[in-house]
């Protein structure tokens, strides 16, 4: 592996591609040391994590998790489980974040009606602790405060807010974003054309 130019990697362990397919009983059917129990099902992910981490320096390295989402048919039995057992063999490479997504965005960003917290993983990972999905202004701030994560990641607000942390600290307006442009071809629209807050006054 060559690294050139980067901080640092994010390894995209979550949302139900090849890394959280391995990690997710409900999708994960192998019968080799890659399938089965809990510990065999997140031994590709592991593997993956310590051999960025011998490569570039655990420093560098992060990853992000989604033990509660189930996007393509990517579920769990037992998410809570999942997500403390990833957590805590992740400890032991000493990575300089976990990136985990929230359970809520299974039923829907911003809905509050949901009995499953990330606070386990939370209060088990020795490190960095960011915390996704459906955060606005408030939301971020109060999960910060309650010590519910010690970062908070904007996707779809930052996507149509250049100047994202701008905007919130003047409690501006946020522009709209368009999730119909959000996986198209075109390398222009609705990825570098919404407006900064100064060319809106």
């Amino acid at each position: 592996m060559l690294f050139i130019g980067f901080d640092g990697v994010e390894i995209h362990g979550a949302h139900g591609y090849l890394i959280d397919q391995f990690m997710k009983d409900q999708v994960n059917n192998r019968t080799d040391q890659y399938g089965g129990s809990l510990e065999n099902r997140c031994r590709f992910p592991l593997e993956i994590v310590e051999a960025v981490a011998n490569e570039i320096g655990s420093d560098k390295v992060g990853i992000r998790l989604s033990p509660h989402v189930n996007y393509m048919e990517s579920g769990d039995s037992d998410p809570e489980a999942l997500g403390l057992y990833m957590v805590k063999s992740l400890n032991k490479y000493g990575i300089a974040y976990c990136h985990m997504v929230e359970p809520r965005m299974k039923i829907g960003a911003g809905n509050t009606k949901f009995s499953e917290s990330l606070l386990p993983m939370r209060k088990a990972f020795n490190s960095t602790f960011i915390v996704a999905g459906g955060y606005d202004r408030e939301d971020g701030n109060k999960a910060v405060e309650e010590d519910r994560g010690d970062l908070v990641a904007y996707g779809r607000l930052f996507l149509a807010n250049p100047d994202l942390p701008r905007r919130f600290e003047l409690h501006a307006p946020l522009n709209k974003y368009n999730r119909e442009t959000f996986y198209t071809h075109d390398p222009v629209v609705g990825y570098t054309d919404y407006p900064f807050l100064e060319d809106t006054a």
